[in-house]
């Protein structure tokens, strides 16, 4: 292929409006791109995400594990308070109709499965922080939980 070949295909590229052209022929490939000039683009700022709900003052367990807050206020004093690690959909059960990994009057263990929470089609098992008796379920089966939402109470053992 030569220079005025290459010429008549530029001219094709410009009487057709093309931005991109590619030839293979006898072996050899050609591939003529237009520059467009700077290419702009727009997008939205990012949001930023929504912020957790406020959370008591916490205090680490005596003689346990420092990752599972104790709640001062009201009723859940002494209780340990088990929040959300992520944003998804709370499940109580492995499947529909399933019983629950924990219910309330239950004794867990420490790393017992309390729940599950899809997240982008994941299913991620959340573990007891603590062992003890879950004195609450602060959400409904199905239900949207945001990061550090409270999921369980549990009264240390």
């Amino acid at each position: 292929m030569d220079l005025s070949e290459i010429k008549k295909l530029l001219d094709l590229m410009r009487d057709n409006d093309l931005a991109e052209f590619e030839l293979e022929q006898d072996g050899v490939k050609v591939r003529l791109k237009k520059h467009t000039g700077p290419q702009w683009s727009v997008a939205a700022p990012a949001m930023p995400p929504p912020l957790p709900p406020p959370v008591p003052a916490a205090a680490p367990v005596a003689g346990g594990d420092p990752a599972a807050a104790l709640a001062i206020a009201g009723d859940d004093v002494d209780l340990a308070i088990i929040k959300s690690p992520i944003v998804g959909t709370f499940y109580r059960a492995a499947e529909p109709g399933a019983k629950p990994f924990a219910d309330v009057g239950q004794t867990v263990k420490k790393g017992d499965v309390l729940c599950i929470i899809e997240a982008m089609k994941l299913m991620n098992e959340i573990n007891a922080e603590i062992g003890g008796e879950i004195v609450k379920v602060y959400v409904e089966n199905g239900q949207a939980v945001h990061y550090g939402e409270r999921l369980f109470a549990i009264r240390p053992a």
